[in-house]
């Protein structure tokens, strides 16, 4: 079945960041399925998660999927640094740290201008699409009825930060790293270290333990695995804008700002969506606990675990179709109400 889809670039001029610095000329890209309904009442926001472009998402979209087009108008709008939306790679003047604040800021301009669209139905995110959905939450609390977060938490916990640290420092110790998340050349050996460290977080004990990258994904061998599935995602994205996406990453914080002034507890509190809140039970860096400090918080939201040993990846379960029911189920469950 088909459904209308449109694309488009945003711009937005010479954006001033957060933190500092501007993004100059910049621009979404972003892509929609499905119809505007009369009332501007539909609308569905889906933001990316990390390397993540439009044409890497619409998998869920369907309507036998998660995301019904012929019942919801959904808007992807790029992240900034993602390869088509403004980034790092192209711009050697990119702020030193873009936020999610500016990211989700951004959007909401693209909702007002593009669609005449104040308000949405819902906000749905996977990793830091799910922190990109906190924001929306946060920032918007009259303006959003409901918030999906999968695999993804309102602030990047210590222990995450880790795993991105390391992930950084083996991008600067490149010898074509030029400083401050810029490069001369692409750093192939870096990026062949980078990937086999995501790897090692993305995926559970519990999925290499069961031979998963062999049976599931249909790998010969590990080392065949973590160049098909791993080395060659990340030589396919510039380096700079890797590393841009990462310092997005490592300052996700919904509190970060002047509305609630570093106060975690203050900005859970103020969140007025419906929240649902779907870790996977084996995630290494968004694991259910961080979800669960966070619940009490909350006005509206409920906790529901991914049964699954698919790590992180649970949450994007293109190729799991046990996870691809779970979540089906629960998220259109979540949009009925």
């Amino acid at each position: 079945m088909s459904w209308p889809r449109q694309e488009g670039v945003f711009a937005l001029g010479d954006l001033p960041a957060q933190k500092g610095g501007i993004i100059k000329d910049a621009r979404i890209v972003w892509q929609s399925h499905g119809t505007l309904n009369p009332a501007r009442d539909n609308v569905i926001v889906y933001p990316c998660s990390y390397t993540a472009q439009h044409p890497d998402m619409s998998w869920l979209i369907g309507p036998d999927t998660i995301l019904d087009p012929t019942r919801w108008f959904i808007v992807i709008p790029n992240m900034f640094a993602n390869g088509l939306s403004s980034g790092a790679a192209d711009n050697p003047d990119y702020p030193a740290i873009v936020t999610s604040h500016d990211n989700v800021s951004a959007q909401m301009r693209l909702l007002n201008e593009v669609f005449g669209v104040d308000r949405v139905a819902a906000v749905y995110g996977f990793s830091m699409g799910a922190q990109q959905a906190y924001h929306w939450a946060a920032l918007f609390p009259e303006q959003v009825e409901r918030a999906i977060a999968v695999c993804g938490t309102a602030r990047t916990a210590v222990h995450n930060k880790v795993f991105l640290s390391g992930l950084l420092r083996t991008l600067e110790a490149a010898p074509e790293h030029q400083g401050g998340g810029h490069f001369a050349a692409e750093p192939r050996a870096a990026l062949k270290a980078f990937a086999h460290i995501y790897a090692g977080w993305a995926l559970s004990q519990d999925f290499y333990r069961a031979g998963l990258h062999l049976t599931a994904l249909n790998a010969p061998d590990l080392d065949t695995f973590l160049r098909t599935d791993w080395e060659e995602r990340y030589h396919a994205r510039r380096a700079a804008n890797l590393y841009a996406q990462l310092v997005t990453w490592y300052n996700g914080d919904i509190s970060d700002n002047p509305l609630y002034q570093n106060d975690l507890v203050a900005a859970l509190q103020g969140i007025k969506a419906r929240m649902l809140l779907l870790p996977s039970r084996s995630d290494l860096y968004f694991p259910p606990a961080d979800n669960a400090a966070e619940l009490p918080h909350l006005r509206h939201a409920e906790l529901r675990p991914i049964p699954s040993i698919w790590g992180h990846r649970a949450g994007s379960p293109a190729v799991i179709p046990q996870d691809h029911a779970f979540l089906k189920a629960a998220v259109r469950d979540w949009l009925a109400r």
